[in-house]
């Protein structure tokens, strides 16, 4: 199964809680999701990639985005129909990357508007490029894979789906995240222990994620009080 399945889908079957919260701190918004609602975002991702732009098992996707509530759909649609996520555009069968980004060589081109509120981009995407939540969200609120992601396949810059899952399992006991803990987290998530530790664990815990971009540091105070949060990465 891929990473979504194993490490999302279980946590859609548990008791209804906040699965991100979002601040973007340029632009001064926040913006909270339930798992379901994230769910619906990946499967209409999952299939996009799959049903319009021929992504199967083993594609290089690249993901050239920060840490955002769209770039966390923009992964788990991605893992769901089992596609290896790249740092390289070259060669990409699709690249996503924000308003002000490049993909040279990459095959389709998803523009991410990393707009609060859902809204596509303003004006046409750059360089002939595809607006990701316009043409995205027109496909199913359901994935069903028509094919299996082995255990061995690539799915994060080379490392497989069975890595994965265990890098989380293990980052999850190493920083003592548990179920009912809110993670307040500054991470970036293109490396593998930003990824690992900012969000994958916290996955597979099943804990809550509020996750901070463009971070406002004197806003941090006030953020851990209202949010309530247990667990801080990195550790302050």
């Amino acid at each position: 199964m891929s990473v979504t399945a194993r490490l999302f889908a279980p946590l859609l079957s548990a008791p209804a809680t906040p699965l991100i919260t979002h601040y973007d701190d340029a632009v001064g918004s926040r913006i909270e999701l339930s798992r379901a609602t994230v769910a619906n975002w990946a499967a209409k991702t999952a299939n996009w990639l799959r049903d319009e732009l021929d992504v199967e098992v083993g594609s290089p996707v690249s993901v050239a985005l920060p840490a955002h509530w769209q770039t966390l759909g923009v992964l788990l649609g991605a893992w769901w129909c089992g596609a290896h996520v790249v740092a390289d555009p070259a060669g990409a069968t699709v690249a996503f990357i924000g308003p002000d980004g490049s993909a040279p060589g990459a095959e389709s081109v998803a523009v991410v508007a990393l707009d609060p509120l859902g809204r596509g981009l303003s004006g046409d995407a750059p360089d002939g490029g595809l607006d990701y939540l316009v043409e995205s969200r027109i496909f199913g609120d359901d994935f069903i894979a028509y094919d299996q992601v082995p255990g061995d396949a690539p799915a994060f810059h080379g490392s497989t789906v069975d890595d994965l899952i265990a890098l989380a399992a293990s980052r999850a006991t190493a920083l003592g995240i548990g179920p009912s803990d809110r993670v307040l987290s500054t991470l970036d998530w293109s490396t593998p222990d930003g990824l690992a530790d900012g969000l994958l664990a916290v996955l597979s815990a099943g804990a809550s994620l509020v996750q901070c971009s463009n971070l406002d540091v004197a806003a941090l105070p006030k953020r851990r009080e209202s949010e309530r949060t247990t667990i801080e990465l990195p550790a302050p």
